[in-house]
């Protein structure tokens, strides 16, 4: 074999000039050629191009489980991404009902070049590795009863459910995101005594949060949703992704607020609340919120003074929108990346905690999308010690005053859902590859 190579290795020296001149110019096409048909996939997510925004981020997330990276294309055309071509991710492609465009690799060259032009807005983020994801969920919960359990399942994004056992036990160490479902962590059951405390899911859900609260060693639920949240804490400072919505949101700060003091009245722990416990509070503590009062009254259903939910009598839901703040995708990556969307504007939705305070968020807390009318934050995030937080206020961006026993959100039904988008937004935001921010 040796032999055979060095004899054509002869046979070329000794070529005439003209026959190297042609040999090289075939060699140089070739590989032009080889160049020019190597291909790539761009998921186009603006709002003209793609059928299945929500669906598209599964396939991303399932493109990142098959040990593929992926470049996510901040601003350009709703916040693309270009994938690895292959026969298994167009098919996949196909059947998620996503749209996709196939591009030659000098194609996907000149879009990469002009996204890194000083003059554009945009900029491509490489991301590497499939999160782990855990859903923070009481487990007799179904997926619809959250919005974030909802979306994940319609985009075939796997997580695992967590509750507190797991949660004061360390697990949270196994998982890149933790979600934090709708819940209470003041122990004062959703502040849901005033108008249904005679409800049988009511007495229901109070007996087994005690009999749970008890196993874990603690007298009374509030003590231990509070050992919860300070484990919680504890995961976000050490550089875990944590992402809440509704009464998560509110309820988490304040219970870190009152760390050492009673703020439940005796229907709900069975003993007073500490005497002037509002002036207690260490809002130190706190991820995002500072200077909110707490409500008292036990049959209001409400927590503070952080919620919006009554202070927003003058938005009708016809003009209830709140729109997205825009940052430099090359200087500011992160908030770029969780405004990623195919409009800048995006339906306003209540919750129990509807949307927050403008004065109440804390100044070194980012306010990714505000309904400036009424002077709301609907949508933050901050990082604490080495990890970062997303706090979105409302229950489920399509359905807009969602109430106890209402039927589930069909998202077959809302497969471009901007609302959504933001959700899965923070879903893929611990698989980039991060630079330092610059604000």
């Amino acid at each position: 074999m040796t032999q055979i190579m060095t004899c054509h290795f002869k046979k070329i020296i000794f070529l005439s000039p003209r026959a190297q001149s042609r040999g090289l110019l075939l060699l140089f096409f070739f590989f032009f050629f080889l160049k020019s048909t190597a291909s790539v996939i761009l998921i186009p997510m603006d709002a003209e191009s793609q059928e299945n925004h929500l669906k598209a981020y599964g396939i991303t997330y399932w493109v990142l489980s098959k040990q593929q990276k992926v470049q996510w294309l901040l601003n350009y055309r709703g916040g693309s991404f270009l994938l690895p071509d292959g026969d298994a991710i167009r098919k996949e492609c196909q059947i998620r009902g996503v749209s996709f465009e196939v591009l030659s690799d000098g194609q996907a060259e000149t879009i990469l070049d002009e996204i890194g032009s000083p003059s554009k807005n945009q900029e491509a983020v490489i991301l590497e590795k499939a999160p782990k994801i855990a859903v923070y969920s009481p487990k007799g919960n179904q997926p619809w009863d959250d919005a974030v359990t909802m979306v994940l399942t319609y985009a075939e994004i796997p997580y695992v459910t967590i509750y507190d056992e797991e949660v004061l036990n360390d697990k949270l160490a196994l998982y890149d995101w933790l979600h934090l479902h709708h819940e209470d962590f003041t122990g004062q059951y959703g502040k849901f005594y005033g108008a249904y405390r005679a409800a049988p899911w009511y007495i229901e859900n109070k007996k087994n949060a005690e009999e749970l609260a008890s196993k874990l060693g603690y007298s009374k639920v509030s003590e231990e949703k509070r050992a919860v949240a300070l484990k919680i804490r504890n995961y976000v400072i050490g550089g875990g992704f944590m992402f809440a919505m509704c009464s998560a949101t509110d309820s988490f700060d304040i219970a870190l607020a009152a760390e050492n003091v009673d703020i439940c009245e005796p229907m709900f722990d069975g003993d007073p609340s500490d005497a002037n416990y509002q002036g207690t509070l260490n809002y130190g503590n706190t991820f995002a919120f500072t200077n909110f009062v707490l409500e008292r009254n036990p049959l209001r259903y409400e927590f503070s003074s952080i919620d919006m939910t009554n202070k927003r009598r003058n938005v009708p839901k016809e003009s209830d929108y709140f729109s997205l703040m825009e940052f430099s995708a090359k200087w500011d990556a992160v908030p770029t990346m969780l405004t990623q969307n195919h409009t800048a504007l995006v339906k306003g939705f209540m919750g129990q905690t509807t949307s927050f305070t403008r004065e109440e968020v804390k100044p070194t807390v980012m306010v990714l999308g505000e309904n400036k009318l009424n002077g709301e934050a609907r949508y933050i995030h901050g990082i604490k010690g080495k990890g970062f937080f997303t706090f979105y206020g409302g229950h489920d961006p399509e359905d807009y005053q969602h109430r106890v026993g209402d039927p589930k959100t069909e998202l077959e039904l809302h497969p471009t859902s901007p609302g959504y988008r933001l959700i899965l937004n923070n879903v893929l935001f611990p698989a980039a590859r991060k630079k330092k921010q610059k604000t």
